[in-house]
């Protein structure tokens, strides 16, 4: 068998923070220009940073979700973007704000050739309707986090927090794998 290796790419970082102090979505939404503002639908203001490229919810009270990220430093990066902009009206933000990852996205592969209507059978919390999707849905408990797999070895990870997080999952994905079809080329 040839060696099994894993790859992956940080594709997404969601991280929320508190900025402590109540911000005027309104004000922030009449003077910046790359910002999107509609309290009927929505009530948090999607503030559109260039770079790095991403998207930030701003609550009324303060509290910021960051999407688009791809590692820990840009989360940062964006963050100080945000209060450079709330500067320019007035919200002058004191405190350094302590940033949560919520749920990480990766893209990777694990270099195998899947059969996943035998995974499907063989491993349990799957997920596979070939007819509606062609990837199969693997949810790994500990620690939590859910695979896409795909026939070609090409997978998506989802829902772990940090990196030390993902190695791990991404390592009990490939063992699991492995212990599967090991008794699939019996």
């Amino acid at each position: 068998m040839a060696t099994e290796t894993k790859s992956y790419k940080i594709q997404n970082i969601v991280a929320t923070t508190s900025l402590e102090k109540p911000i005027p979505l309104t004000k922030l939404a009449r003077t910046q220009p790359n910002t999107e503002y509609n309290p009927e639908t929505f009530p948090g203001l999607v503030l559109r940073i260039k770079e790095p490229k991403s998207a930030v919810l701003v609550f009324s009270s303060g509290n910021l979700v960051c999407t688009g990220t791809k590692s820990i430093a840009q989360v940062k990066k964006v963050i100080q973007t945000v209060i450079k902009q709330l500067k320019k009206i007035n919200v002058n933000i004191t405190t350094t704000p302590k940033i949560t990852v919520q749920n990480i996205v990766a893209s990777g592969t694990i270099n195998l050739k899947l059969n996943l209507n035998f995974l499907a059978l063989q491993m349990e919390n799957t997920e596979y309707e070939p007819e509606q999707f062609p990837g199969l849905v693997y949810k790994l408990i500990e620690p939590n986090a859910t695979f896409l797999l795909f026939s070609n070895g090409k997978l998506v990870c989802t829902g772990t927090k940090n990196k030390q997080q993902l190695e791990y999952s991404m390592d009990q994905l490939l063992k699991n794998v492995k212990v599967i079809l090991k008794d699939y080329k019996k």
